[in-house]
């Protein structure tokens, strides 16, 4: 248990005042202390390597804001805006740099505007911010995670705050897979119909909180806002209701690329407060002011009738989700493991859908350990009415499966850190999860294992039985993709089979000018050799540490090359053989990565990373024990922020070692792991360190996406020593 602190804010030089948080996005704020920010970071990463930061250790209150880092232990959270003072007064210099997520949103086909059937997830659970509030990830035996993304347009985080900011970790994961993300503005009850009296009552009112809207998407990096007044209006206000969506939607589309702005069924025309559980003519101001209507819950069929025949919905019926409440709470179509009733009337009248709260697969389950099965059941009830989107992003193209949480976590086959976790924004492009009959008694199932990993919490786990009477190899399809190729791409596969079967990768491609046209590629993998034809001296060296060793703590890897021109990758399967005579034979796979880069493009990375600054430094005492001394623990807490170029990078690793301590005799230690790290700041809580006089050592290394090492020349590393100041 920590006990009080202190901040002293130091950068790496000792004449540099402390900075808050890094800004990112736009606004329009006091811009003399961002500029003054921005210059102190930019003088922080000019400083030398080999500087050093030096810190006096004092135990006086932290004046870290306690809405941003958990009081004891300063760990950067997540969390929404609950008045109306506190959002007309957000600026960036108050926000929360740590939940600006940094996975810009990626290419996907088929793009939301082609889709005429859409899906929307409202993920709604227990008051929000639980788990998932912890920027960097916590510690916890049984999260909830999502992860079938493939099926989905749009992710709405819903809380009942006034207004809910997407967690980063959620809306990195989403960005990942070219899923829009949507904060909430929502107002309820007596409290609710005031705070609307207030900033409905003229344009000046309005603007001003739809700009704050607008500026803290920006800012956060999430897409728009599901906009839930659930409280009557006046004449007045209703009046401008309209006026206010429009203002907003215009706004964010100008500010913000494929934003959207969604009015939840609500109040109606008159301002009363009356779920018409449809679009029609009460509500068709507010649907005809912003990018789409998010009806009630508890429709029935002739709802979707009416609407399907209304002339306000035609050209726009993607635009309308019907509303689904998974707890089934109310009279309602569907809901619970019956959800895929309620999606087949809506498909069936051509109408986009929005799923509330289907983390009841999480929250309906005593033993949460089941979670993981009771959601890809959920799901499989579902894939008849949902597209399967296709990730489109240029190579390279990489994915270990992690889910975001598990039981470890592994690098190289080899466990790093034994100890339950989660963290969304680890999660990595997400593969298909089915079972598929293969005739009589044989079957295949894809499902996310945690008992092993090749890099991360999880790998992909084929299992099944091989019917005798199939002649033929399983093609265990495990992505959809629309992904361009180079002329020259090298495909890497790691896994782990059982006896008795053969793994190779089967590709299916077509003419990127001509997509009517597939080609099947059976990929033959090998352990590529040095005399590789074709590459350069660079790249057959790069892909021999990559592949030159075909079993590697249990796991094989093994590699192909291959030539392609004008070509787009579709799928990739993973192709079972079995060996010996037919018989009924069981089996299993583990997939632990695929990638498939561009050969042209493989070098040495050579960008070092640039000024890694510390800054809001907290000193605490705690109840521990150091190995030679007997007397208290001394924690130190620190925010670490450096330059990296994002788009190259997988993760960080961020390490410390002792330098120097009280005792001389007392060698240099070894770099020990902090964590991972998965944008380019990261906060050390709670770190037991040496007493004092001492210096140690933090480090970043970036870990690169093709998985090449960066040179150690090129770790971000900076000294910080320290001392006590006694009171006389």
């Amino acid at each position: 248990m920590a006990l009080a602190g202190d901040k002293n804010r130091i950068l790496g030089e000792e004449d540099i005042s402390g900075v808050n948080n890094l800004n990112r996005g736009g606004d329009e704020t006091d811009g003399g202390e961002d500029d003054s920010k921005n210059s102190r970071f930019e003088s922080c990463f000019d400083q030398p390597v080999d500087s050093s930061v030096h810190e006096v250790i004092k135990y006086t209150p932290s004046d870290l804001p306690a809405k941003h880092y958990d009081a004891r232990t300063t760990e950067p959270i997540s969390c929404g805006l609950c008045s109306m003072d506190e959002l007309l007064s957000w600026n960036r210099s108050k926000a929360n740099s740590f939940n600006v997520a940094v996975v810009p949103l990626a290419p996907r086909e088929p793009r939301l505007i082609n889709c005429l059937r859409r899906t929307l997830v409202s993920h709604d659970m227990m008051g929000g911010y639980l788990d998932d509030r912890f920027v960097q990830g916590t510690n916890t035996e049984a999260p909830y995670a999502f992860y079938h993304w493939q099926y989905i347009d749009i992710f709405n985080y819903f809380t009942h705050q006034l207004v809910t900011v997407p967690p980063a970790v959620w809306t990195n994961a989403a960005h990942k897979h070219g899923v829009i993300v949507l904060g909430t503005f929502i107002t309820e009850w007596t409290d609710g119909a005031t705070m609307c009296e207030v900033f409905l009552k003229d344009e000046e009112s309005y603007r001003a909180v739809a700009d704050k809207l607008v500026q803290i998407s920006q800012y956060y990096g999430f897409d728009g806002w599901l906009i839930n007044i659930e409280n009557p209006l006046s004449e007045a206000a209703v009046r401008n209701t309209p006026l206010f969506l429009r203002y907003l939607t215009d706004q964010m589309h100008e500010r913000v690329p494929s934003s959207l702005i969604l009015w939840y069924d609500s109040v109606i025309e008159n301002g009363n407060l009356k779920w018409q559980n449809e679009l029609n003519q009460s509500n068709r101001m507010f649907f005809d002011a912003c990018d789409g209507f998010f009806t009630n819950y508890n429709w029935v069929e002739k709802n979707l009738e009416q609407m399907k025949d209304y002339s306000g919905v035609r050209g726009r019926q993607a635009d309308v989700y019907v509303g689904v409440d998974v707890f089934a709470r109310g009279k309602v179509v569907g809901g619970m493991l019956e959800t895929n009733k309620a999606l087949d009337l809506i498909r069936k009248h051509n109408f986009s859908a929005a799923i509330f709260a289907p983390g009841w697969v999480y929250e309906s389950q005593s033993d949460k350990s089941e979670f993981r099965s009771n959601q890809d059941k959920f799901w499989a009830l579902l894939s008849d009415y949902l597209y399967i989107h296709r990730a489109a992003s240029r190579l390279p193209f990489i994915s270990s499966f992690c889910q975001g949480f598990g039981k470890a976590v592994y690098r190289k086959g080899q466990c790093e850190t034994e100890k339950s976790w989660f963290n969304l924004s680890a999660q990595e492009i997400q593969p298909l999860y089915y079972h598929m009959d293969l005739g009589g008694p044989g079957w295949v199932r894809s499902s996310g294992c945690p008992e092993d990993a090749w890099n991360g919490g999880c790998s992909l786990l084929l299992h099944g039985l091989i019917p005798a009477t199939l002649n033929t190899p399983i093609c265990a399809k495990i992505f959809s993709l629309h992904v361009p190729l180079d002329s020259k791409i090298m495909v890497t596969l790691v896994y782990k089979a059982s006896a008795g079967i053969t793994i190779s990768l089967q590709l299916t491609t077509t003419d990127s000018t001509h997509c009517s046209h597939s080609d099947v590629h059976e990929v033959t993998l090998t352990s590529l050799s040095h005399k590789t034809p074709s590459i350069g001296p660079q790249a057959v060296s790069l892909i021999s540490d990559l592949c030159g060793n075909r079993n590697l703590h249990g796991w094989t890897v093994k590699c192909s090359q291959l030539e392609l021109h004008g070509c787009v990758l579709r799928e990739v399967c993973v192709l079972i053989h079995r060996d010996g005579e037919p018989q009924d034979q069981s089996f299993s796979c583990r997939v632990g990565e695929i990638m498939v880069i561009n050969v042209d493009t493989l070098q040495l990375p050579t960008d070092p990373v640039r000024g890694l600054c510390v800054d809001d430094v907290v000193w605490q005492r705690g109840v521990g024990t150091l190995p030679e001394s007997e007397s208290p623990c001394l924690l130190l807490n620190a925010t670490l922020r450096w330059d990296y170029p994002g788009e190259s990078v997988r993760h960080f690793r961020v390490y410390w070692r002792r330098l120097r301590g009280p005792d001389p005799r007392i060698p240099p230690g070894q770099l020990e792991l902090l964590a991972r790290a998965y944008s380019n700041q990261f906060r050390v809580t709670e770190l037991v360190v040496p007493k004092p006089p001492s210096v140690l050592e933090l480090v970043v290394e970036p870990v690169i996406r093709n998985g090449f090492p960066v040179p150690e020349s090129h770790w971000g590393r900076r000294q910080l020593s320290y001392t006590e100041k006694f009171e006389q």
